[in-house]
């Protein structure tokens, strides 16, 4: 397993708890935020690669959360949980941004595939910031 971090974030305790504690056993390093703020404040004051972010949560939901991660951290990437049949949600999450979405429950290994792609992405678009700068660098004259 590559080593990047992952925020998960669900309203739901029970599923939140047993998601970042499996992942911590698969030595990934991870955290929750139960909340759709509190991962806006985590995301503004931390440094996360991958959000697993719930689409239906109550006050911030799923796809206003996107957003504002977006808006802080563009190159975070993001995948959506999605239950309650909400597919719509999702499809409208990777609209604004989301790297892709998955429907609950989940097997752990499938989710951990989606994790990791979505971290591959991340380095992908960060290597082309490095490169476009280091050639717009040496074009400058001296």
């Amino acid at each position: 397993m590559k080593d990047f971090k992952v925020l998960v974030v669900d309203d739901e305790k029970d599923f939140l708890e047993m998601t970042v504690n499996r992942m911590l056993k698969r030595n990934l390093s991870c955290e929750g935020a139960a909340s759709g703020e509190e991962a806006v404040e985590k995301i503004a004051n931390g440094r996360f690669d991958v959000v697993l972010l719930d689409v239906k949560m109550p006050g911030m939901d799923g796809i206003e959360t996107l957003r504002e991660i977006k808006k802080l951290k563009p190159l975070v990437e993001v995948v959506m949980l999605t239950g309650h049949a909400s597919v719509e949600s999702g499809i409208d999450g990777m609209k604004l941004g989301a790297f892709d979405y998955l429907m609950k429950p989940i097997e752990l290994d499938t989710l951990l595939e989606k994790l990791e792609s979505a971290y591959d992405k991340k380095c992908i678009h960060e290597e082309k910031i490095v490169q476009a700068q280091m050639k717009k660098d040496m074009a400058r004259p001296f």
